[in-house]
């Protein structure tokens, strides 16, 4: 049988100190064809070029001054 990390009393500690948020009420997504559309919408029809010349997806954060 393997090690256990740390004591099993222990267990729990971090999520039993966290308080209680209550959920908000949110306005429920989109799905389906109403998702594609806006998800178009978002990345073609209104775009705003950047410095760099073409919008990337998942761009890397620059050094900036």
């Amino acid at each position: 049988m393997g090690k256990v990390h740390g004591s099993l009393a222990r267990a729990g500690k971090v999520k039993s100190q966290t308080p209680k948020v209550a959920k908000q009420e949110k306005k429920k997504p989109k799905t389906g064809r109403a998702k594609k559309r806006q998800i178009y919408n978002r990345r073609f029809v209104n775009v705003t070029t950047q410095v760099g010349g073409k919008r990337r997806m998942n761009p890397a954060p620059t050094a900036g001054p």
